[in-house]
């Protein structure tokens, strides 16, 4: 008994979202139906797919090569029929800080392509999500990752300053998160502070809004034309920034293409 091609498309969904449960949301199947195709489709080839983890399935080598092969497949058709197929670009997950994703969405359109070819979903997060369980496909980095399964770009620099409008009392905005500068900030005026936010772009809000200093990155606070440097950048948050992907990803041709696309479209975010 031949392969069910209807498997196959359901192994791309959870390969490419690396779980049962997110698969289950994009499929319209559930985690245990999707669970049991996985099965059968590895008893009929005859192959172990997956590495099943408590966070989810990672692609075993023969897995990644199904999955190569059936995205050249899934390209070739979406050539000849064009986009009117609908959910036919591959998904790339992308994870960044918020002034990163920030940044990157107001390039949407040249990182998704002309056609689009590729479906980008962006996961901001001041935390660093996991590459290798496949939490994400590419991340954006501060430091170098020690990782073997991964590969890296090293981008540009990142720096910070403080920024304010002209007519704004020079008191701080701070930010309540894990952060280089949510701390450096904490540490250099403890509760002194005119206002609290949770989330580092309402910095920016009240910033524009004339109510006090916001500590930025430069590419963010160097693009707002109401606001101006109130000192000098800030050196122990000086930090190179890196692309990091799987190894084993980093050959799918969405992948590629996305890669390449926020390399250059990252050229923007250091000065």
């Amino acid at each position: 008994m031949g392969v069910d091609w209807n498997d196959l498309q359901l192994f791309l969904a959870v390969a490419r979202e690396g779980g049962l449960s997110p698969a289950a949301r994009s499929t319209q199947r559930s985690a245990a139906t999707l669970g049991r195709r996985m099965h059968a489709l590895e008893r009929d080839m005859g192959r172990e797919l997956f590495v099943r983890h408590d966070r989810g399935y990672e692609l075993t080598v023969e897995g990644r090569t199904l999955l190569e092969a059936l995205t050249e497949t899934e390209s070739r058709v979406l050539r000849l029929t064009g986009p009117r197929i609908q959910g036919s670009r591959p998904l790339v997950k992308v994870s960044a800080g918020t002034w990163t994703t920030f940044a990157l969405i107001q390039q949407l359109d040249t990182l998704i392509g002309t056609p689009p070819d590729i479906r980008l979903r962006f996961i901001s997060a001041e935390k660093v999500l996991d590459i290798s369980h496949r939490e994400v496909v590419i991340g954006f980095r501060n430091r170098r990752p020690t990782e073997e399964s991964l590969v890296c770009r090293k981008l540009g620099r990142i720096e910070f300053a403080p920024y304010a409008t002209k007519s704004a009392p020079k008191r701080w905005i701070k930010v309540i998160a894990d952060t280089p500068s949510a701390r450096w900030v904490d540490r250099i005026i403890g509760n002194d502070a005119v206002c609290e936010v949770n989330i580092p772009r309402n910095s920016l809000d009240l910033a524009l809004a004339g109510i006090g200093i916001a500590l930025l990155p430069t590419f963010i606070g160097d693009a707002q034309p109401q606001l101006h440097r109130t000192g000098s950048t800030i050196a122990e948050l000086s930090h190179d920034q890196w692309l990091v992907t799987h190894q084993e990803d980093r050959h799918l041709p969405e992948v590629r293409r996305a890669i390449d696309r926020l390399c250059r479209a990252s050229e923007y975010l250091s000065y």
